[in-house]
């Protein structure tokens, strides 16, 4: 017998059963309990409708942790369906004390239908995935209204027998099922554990930034790794046969995807070797700025003027890189000006370096110095240097306050910036006549 008539007869087996059931609800105390749901339900969404805002303005008046305000949303969504399962399970209650049990029973299966719904629609919002959490909650939904019903093995004797074989294994939708709901909880068990581990690692001063972020990268990687496998193995999947299937995939990095596993190995050679790690200020060709992420293919840079460089880790592993900040943030910096002749070099120096102490970001430790470097065409020229603990802030924008502080001092002490001047003359040569004018 082939899969397909197989089905078949399973379904022909269920037709008595429901032709049973709706003859079954034509009955008269069937019909009242009917009614008693309708009204029921007309109530609970009252209720629902009522104290939706009441409890949103609960919610407002106190300050809730992310964790709590998130519950308390799930259950507010669902008022309406929580309030009718508690309606529902006090009439079956009341009806089993007045008269027979049985004559409540359809009201007794819609209060646990509705709760086991509301537990279904508050346990899937845990899944952040869209299409994961849309699959898990029709499946839920169903195999929780066929448990409700008693019709749980009919229904998985029937996902059992949707088969297919592959590669000489039988897959069916119950495997395929059971598999999916183990990775969803796998993730989510791995994705709790690895937000521990990094608050864990955050609260662990004698581990570097780069030596931090290397742990979460590699914890991730085995634990979503093991996660997988685990799934796959529930799904009745055999491990070792796809020693052969990862040894292609193998072959076919090697080949074809050279530059993403170049960027991925070069991404954990900075991370063990801490030549860069977050918050250092780098320079890389025409980009200056801090680094604000290292990622497992590329390196985030944020320049002074908010864009975001996504620098791939092989060129930092093969260019030449100036990181500002690797063993110090002492960054010295060199500001070249001259002055006129008539200016005492010896005043111009006292005053330069005045100048640039005045200026917030420039340290006092070591002191600004200035010296003469040559005697130009027009003017001394000479060289400010100082430094600075901040190269983070920004490099141009003190450059440019040293400038104008420089500007005041030699403004206020009659120093004069010099520029080239120049006069032509025009000699005439004695006994050289001038042409005459045309006509």
């Amino acid at each position: 017998m082939t899969d397909l008539e197989e089905l078949l007869t399973r379904a022909q087996l269920l037709l008595p059963w429901l032709r049973n059931e709706i003859v079954a609800m034509v009955q008269p105390w069937r019909l009242v309990q009917l009614a008693l749901i309708a009204l029921l339900a007309l109530a609970a969404w009252g209720i629902g409708r009522w104290a939706h805002p009441r409890m949103d303005a609960w919610m407002r008046a106190r300050s809730l942790t992310p964790p709590a305000a998130r519950a308390l949303v799930l259950v507010r969504d669902r008022l309406g369906l929580i309030a009718f399962a508690a309606l529902a399970w006090a009439a079956a209650v009341g009806m089993a004390e007045v008269t027979w049990p049985s004559r409540s029973h359809i009201v007794g299966l819609a209060a646990q239908l509705a709760a086991v719904w509301a537990a279904v629609g508050i346990v899937v919002r845990l899944i952040r995935n869209p299409l994961l959490r849309r699959a898990a909650r029709w499946g839920g939904l169903i195999f929780a209204t066929a448990l409700v019903l008693g019709q749980a093995g009919a229904l998985l004797e029937t996902l059992d027998g949707i088969a297919f074989t592959v590669a000489e294994r039988r897959v069916s939708a119950l495997t395929a099922a059971r598999g999916l709901l183990a990775l969803i909880g796998l993730i989510w068990l791995a994705r709790w554990a690895l937000a521990v581990l990094r608050r864990r690692l955050a609260g662990v001063e004698e581990i570097s930034p780069s030596m931090r972020v290397l742990t979460e990268k590699v914890a991730g990687f085995a634990i979503f790794l093991a996660a997988a496998a685990a799934a796959l193995n529930v799904a009745g999947f055999d491990l070792t046969s796809l020693a052969v299937f990862s040894g292609a995939i193998g072959l076919g990095i090697g080949f074809g995807l050279q530059k993403v596993v170049s960027n991925l190995v070069s991404g954990v050679i900075l991370l063990v070797d801490k030549s860069i790690k977050p918050g250092d200020v780098i320079s890389l060709g025409e980009t200056f700025g801090w680094i604000s992420g290292l990622n497992a293919r590329y390196v985030s840079v944020v320049t002074r003027d908010g864009r975001e460089y996504l620098i791939p880790n092989e060129d930092l592993i093969t260019g030449q890189v100036v990181n500002w900040s690797y063993s110090s943030e002492l960054v010295r910096l060199d500001v070249t000006f001259g002055v006129a002749y008539a200016s005492d070099p010896h005043a111009v120096r006292r005053i330069a370096v005045e100048a640039a102490e005045a200026v917030e970001r420039v340290s006092h430790d070591p002191t600004p110095v200035c010296h003469v470097t040559a005697f130009g065409d027009s003017s001394v020229d000479f060289v400010l240097r100082f430094w600075i603990h901040d190269p983070a802030k920004g490099l141009t924008n003190v450059r440019g306050a040293v400038f104008l502080a420089l500007w005041d001092a030699f403004q206020a002490n009659g120093i004069e910036i010099p520029f080239p001047q120049r006069d032509v003359r025009i000699v005439e040569t004695p006994g050289r006549r001038a042409s005459p004018a045309p006509d």
